[in-house]
């Protein structure tokens, strides 16, 4: 492929939903009212009702159950709920591809949205805007899928260490996953502070701007590619990018959050 419109042409994006793309909306505007993503959402009964679901799993601990979309975005937060809706929106807009594992692939990227919100809120980057686009990370590769299917099969050969999935793309497909969700992100109209972030997660020391949602991105794509991520697993991720954010290593290796932190879509 020569370009991302070239690849773009030979895709069919996924379709969103109107209650999606209002929420997308909602992102882009500093006034938006709790009222207002309330309203969004109830247009959607099952949105409702999945988003209900994630707001009362194991992984949020809340004190008592969840009943109502007032109560979860009392108890969770607007902007988390926000992402939860989004998320759900997403994983049903993109159906099931051959050669590649559905329920590993969203356990992967639920991975690295729980690793990028980790890091988010200890660098005071906002955590729900690190979690959305570290959930989006790998939805370019649901793409390359559907554009070329027998490449999906050389990408997925196992094994490959944590990273590589990113170098094999960008040698078949002539872009890494980030690169494709990062313009899919764009014609959606994502806050461009996103878009950014996943242009630069492959490499995200090469570009010319640097953006510290991307490189925290890039780490927690990482760990969410690295079997039986641990406290040790930090030991082999990039000292340099590391350092670009001024992380301390031994506060990374304390507080390491375990995937049973992480929040669980079902799908089928």
């Amino acid at each position: 492929m020569s370009s991302l419109d070239s690849f773009f042409g030979s895709v069919k994006l996924p379709s969103m939903s109107e209650v999606a793309h209002e929420l997308i909306r909602s992102m882009n505007s500093e006034s938006v009212s709790v009222s207002e993503v309330r309203d969004i959402i109830a247009r959607d009964p099952a949105l409702t009702a999945n988003l209900l679901r994630l707001a009362n799993s194991a992984q949020f601990g809340l004190p008592r159950g969840v009943g109502t979309l007032d109560d979860a975005i009392t108890m969770v937060g607007m902007a988390r709920v926000r992402a939860l809706s989004l998320t759900a929106c997403m994983a049903g807009a993109f159906p099931a591809m051959p050669g590649l594992d559905r329920k590993a692939f969203w356990a992967s990227s639920m991975a690295c949205a729980g690793y990028a919100q980790w890091l988010a809120k200890h660098l005071e980057i906002d955590p729900q805007m690190a979690w959305l686009t570290g959930m989006m990370l790998r939805l370019g590769e649901l793409l390359i899928a559907q554009a070329e299917p027998k490449t999906l099969k050389a990408i997925e050969q196992l094994p490959y260490a944590p990273g590589e999935r990113w170098q094999r793309e960008k040698k078949l497909v002539g872009f890494s996953e980030g690169h494709i969700t990062a313009e899919l992100a764009r014609r959606w109209n994502f806050p461009m502070q996103i878009v950014q972030a996943l242009q630069r997660v492959s490499e995200p020391l090469l570009e010319q701007a640097f953006s510290r949602l991307g490189a925290v991105v890039h780490l927690a794509g990482l760990l969410a590619d690295t079997p039986h991520a641990g406290p040790h697993s930090v030991a082999d991720l990039p000292v340099e990018v590391i350092d670009s954010l001024q992380l301390d290593i031994d506060w990374m290796q304390q507080t390491f959050p375990g995937q049973e932190t992480f929040v669980e879509l079902a799908v089928a």
